[in-house]
């Protein structure tokens, strides 16, 4: 029996479970972090213009939806095409703690960032310990 191989076949797939495709794009890379009363979320959208961009929030549900649009024009020749374009989108789950109603967004040097506050409930707070053993000692 006779077989084919292709030793890079793997490494393709995998390269493009990773970067993604033209026509499937990889997820966009974000960060997440809590710093003091807030969470920040950073989402790399490198070359996407900020009126393409939408952000939902559904039943503490997050969408982040984007779009970059290839930069060709009709009379170039088409020589490399690494960089994918097409829709991206990500979900992220949104804690009971956080406030969805009152999410920022800002977009800087092809980084989305999103400030969320942390509920005034789920903030910490100190309770104060009195003791039962003074007021007795007092009351003798």
């Amino acid at each position: 029996m006779l077989m084919r191989t292709d030793p890079f076949r793997e490494l393709d797939r995998l390269t493009q479970q990773v970067l993604g495709t033209a026509s499937r794009p990889a997820a966009m890379p974000m960060d997440a972090y809590r710093k003091g009363d807030n969470f920040f979320i950073h989402f790399d959208l490198p070359g996407v213009r900020p009126d393409s961009i939408t952000l939902t929030v559904e039943q503490n549900v997050l969408n982040v939806r984007a779009e970059r649009q290839p930069t060709e024009s009709e009379s170039a020749q088409l020589i490399v095409a690494e960089r994918p374009y097409g829709t991206f989108t990500r979900q992220v789950f949104l804690g009971e703690t956080l406030d969805a109603d009152n999410v920022t967004a800002d977009y800087s040097a092809g980084v989305l960032t999103l400030t969320i506050p942390v509920h005034e409930a789920a903030k910490p707070r100190n309770i104060q310990v009195t003791s039962s053993d003074e007021k007795q000692a007092v009351t003798r």
